[in-house]
């Protein structure tokens, strides 16, 4: 089956990180989660890039804040592909974090989901092993029309409250 990895700059990242280990495991897809830092441990990131496909992964969220290099050093040292998950910050409300994993110089493709975006960026992991695994790619078409229905409820119940006006 399917193996994701998640990886944090720092374990006080995890409750960001935690929405994309649910949406996963959720989904049947082996998930290994991993606090390593781009900065304080780089020995253990660079290995960690360089070994990732023949230990069987196949998809890297990186969650990082500040700074936020994380995801462009593990996508410095893979083929496999790479979503960055910016932290909100004390310091720019995230912004900072944003705007480090948006900018990788070219060659090093990083793709983005929103600020504390766990959930999303665990979708997008989904989203991109349901290009080789159909039942991944079921899973999430039935996900996605479970979503249209609550709106569709949510819209109906308020159509209903607003003619009670």
């Amino acid at each position: 089956m399917a193996k994701a990895a998640i990886v944090m700059g720092s374990k006080s990242d995890f409750p960001v990180v935690k929405p994309a280990v649910e949406v996963l495991k959720k989904f049947g897809v082996e998930t290994e989660v991993r606090v390593i830092s781009a900065h304080r441990t780089p020995e253990e990131a660079h290995e960690f890039s360089a070994t990732a496909r023949e230990r069987g992964l196949e998809v890297i969220i990186c969650a990082a804040g500040k700074a936020a290099h994380l995801g462009g050093v593990i996508a410095a040292g893979t083929t496999l592909p790479v979503i960055g998950l910016p932290v909100k910050t004390d310091m720019m409300g995230g912004l900072d974090s944003l705007l480090s994993i948006v900018q990788m110089p070219s060659g090093i493709p990083v793709a983005t989901v929103g600020v504390n975006g766990g959930e999303n960026a665990g979708l997008l992991a989904l989203q991109i092993l349901g290009v080789k695994y159909p039942e991944i790619a079921e899973k999430l078409s039935v996900y996605k029309a479970d979503m249209r229905k609550k709106i569709n409820s949510d819209d109906a119940l308020l159509q209903s409250e607003l003619e009670q006006l």
